[in-house]
């Protein structure tokens, strides 16, 4: 018997193809070790690390860059913590300037509570960024027009909320992933409010090119575990996007067809 074996496809941002279509983070973990291991059991090719936050002079052990295989893992800078353009464009010169990427995940934040996205001063800075030559990915509110704003902006992909950073809600507003979707020239990302493996194959479900997440892993009472299930998750979810689901009815239909059945009347 002959047996197909289904290879992910690849995600492709700017010219560059990712075989994984999970990206994660680098905060909250335990330790730098489970951190290693989590990466390890999503075998994601691409990690996220907040510039503000990490000590770009340790060295060893201590530093954080020490524990991502950087020949085999893509890093991308992002600019959390920041709330105004010029601290985001700031932080994203920081950022390369240290020799971490001219790639970015943008961020201005707008609001220190719920932390949703500032989408008209992240507009402004994707401008100044790209301008500079960032290859820019704009964290944003599952805005359809914010996101057709970013995208002529020059973003290299646009990564709308699920849900609000770390609540682990789900995806809150599926139809506006569908229309942000379906405008896109760019790659989608869903990002952030992910909480569990059911919720990033929904992402991906719903036609989504790719998932980031970090608290989602780094916070579960066994982050190993959770990163291996998102990794079977996104995986899953592709595939059912790219087999085509079957409509939804309002009423029961027949698994097994009815014509020829004993019993039933000609021409039924």
């Amino acid at each position: 018997m002959n047996y197909t074996i289904w290879v992910m496809d690849a995600m492709v941002i700017a010219g560059r193809a990712f075989s994984s279509r999970l990206v994660v983070g680098t905060g909250k973990y335990p330790s730098h070790a489970v951190m290693q291991a989590a990466h390890a059991a999503a075998d994601v090719d691409m990690v996220t690390v907040a510039v503000r936050r990490v000590d770009l002079s340790a060295t060893g052990q201590e530093s954080l860059l020490h524990w991502i295989d950087r020949d085999r893992i893509f890093l991308l800078p992002n600019t959390a913590g920041c709330y105004t353009v010029d601290d985001a464009v700031r932080t994203a010169r920081l950022g390369r300037e240290a020799g971490l990427s001219n790639w970015v995940k943008l961020e201005v934040i707008g609001d220190e509570q719920t932390l949703f996205p500032d989408n008209e001063a992240l507009i402004e800075a994707t401008k100044i960024l790209v301008a500079e030559g960032f290859v820019v990915l704009p964290y944003t509110n599952d805005d359809p027009i914010a996101c057709r704003k970013l995208e002529a902006a020059g973003a290299a992909a646009v990564m709308p909320l699920g849900a609000p950073i770390g609540s682990g809600l789900g995806i809150q507003n599926p139809n506006n992933l569908r229309l942000i979707k379906a405008q896109s020239r760019v790659p989608v990302i869903v990002d952030a409010g992910v909480g569990t493996a059911s919720d990033a194959a929904v992402a991906m479900e719903l036609g989504a090119d790719g998932v980031l997440m970090n608290s989602a892993i780094a916070g579960a009472a066994d982050p190993v575990r959770m990163a291996e299930a998102m990794r079977l998750a996104v995986a899953a979810g592709r595939l059912a996007y790219l087999s085509g689901r079957i409509p939804r009815r309002e009423y029961a239909t027949p698994s097994s067809p009815v014509e020829g059945r004993i019993g039933t009347p000609a021409g039924r």
